[in-house]
């Protein structure tokens, strides 16, 4: 009897010890593995720390881009434009003017790179008059001139002795007087074309008296003219769209879209910087093409080379 229970004790104390291994065992073969596990989290973070230091290394390589601009739409468009030229490695830094004329002196003078605001006509009407060397690289869109109604909203019947308001400068003012002889508000001079002004008007059957201003001013005279004639990105800038608050607007399909397409500027001899071409490229992609389409609506519309 002794002899069996000293057994059964035995053999209890064996089996309490074999268990004690098993479990030992299991517990160093789940340490392991979360050792191997953690050692692989950590190399797979390096490698991903690496790849993003090296990615960060080749953004920061490539330089800045310097681009003046008026703001609507031109800087809109180029905000856009900005996540996908930082992917490619270009910072690019946008400032605003709000006239015509200080975008193309500080081209000129080698402040900034290139410059968005202007068509080719008021481009080579600028060289001409100051004796800049300005060139376009790019033509990214065409923003419709429209007119617009302020204490008048009928062309059809307009008053005698109506106002109406123009931009002044020589190729604005051409643009928008063409576009009232199309509507048959007034007929101009054999050839005078896109240098026309108020001076070539050879009919003017309804007596209309025109206000000549900066074109960054016209949207502001709306209430005190019958009807004004105003630049696209001036309406929008005033909360116009040219597809829905304009009476009569240049068509997309005319050769006014062709003449007046908003263009890239540098200065002669910087036609070559990598900088300006990628930003070319990424205005003229497809995802901006879009941006601008879905953004105006019409009243921008993306240029198709």
């Amino acid at each position: 009897m002794k002899k069996s229970v000293v057994a059964t004790l035995l053999a209890a104390v064996l089996a309490i010890g074999t268990l004690s291994a098993c479990g030992s065992s299991a517990e160093q073969a789940a340490s392991a593995a979360s050792e191997e596990t953690a050692v692989a989290a950590t190399e797979a973070a390096a490698e991903t720390e690496t790849a993003e230091t090296e990615a960060t290394a080749e953004t920061e390589s490539k330089g800045t881009i310097t681009v003046a601009a008026t703001s609507v739409p031109h800087a809109e468009i180029l905000e856009a434009a900005k996540p996908i030229l930082a992917e490619q490695g270009w910072d690019l830094q946008i400032t605003e003017f709000q006239d015509y004329v200080q975008p193309n002196e500080v081209v000129e003078a080698g402040d900034f790179d290139a410059n968005y605001f202007q068509h080719v006509p008021y481009l080579d009407s600028f060289n001409e008059e100051k004796g800049t060397h300005l060139v376009a690289v790019g033509n990214i869109h065409y923003e419709p001139l429209g007119i617009y109604p302020g204490t008048e909203s009928d062309l059809n019947a307009i008053s005698d002795g109506a106002t109406i308001a123009v931009p002044n400068d020589t190729t604005n003012e051409a643009r928008a007087l063409l576009l009232l002889q199309d509507n048959g508000l007034i007929t101009l001079k054999d050839g005078a074309g896109i240098e026309a002004t108020v001076k070539d008007i050879a009919e003017n059957p309804h007596n209309i008296k025109f206000t000549e201003l900066e074109a960054a001013q016209v949207s502001r005279v709306l209430p005190e003219v019958s009807f004004a004639v105003l630049n696209g990105n001036y309406a929008l800038e005033a909360g116009l769209n040219a597809q829905t608050d304009a009476l009569a607007t240049e068509t997309s399909d005319s050769e006014a879209a062709k003449t007046y397409v908003n263009v890239i500027v540098v200065k002669e001899g910087n036609e070559n910087n990598e900088g300006v071409k990628a930003l070319v490229d990424v205005l003229k992609s497809d995802e901006i093409k879009k941006f601008i389409n879905d953004t105006y609506q019409g009243s921008v519309v993306p240029f198709e080379d």
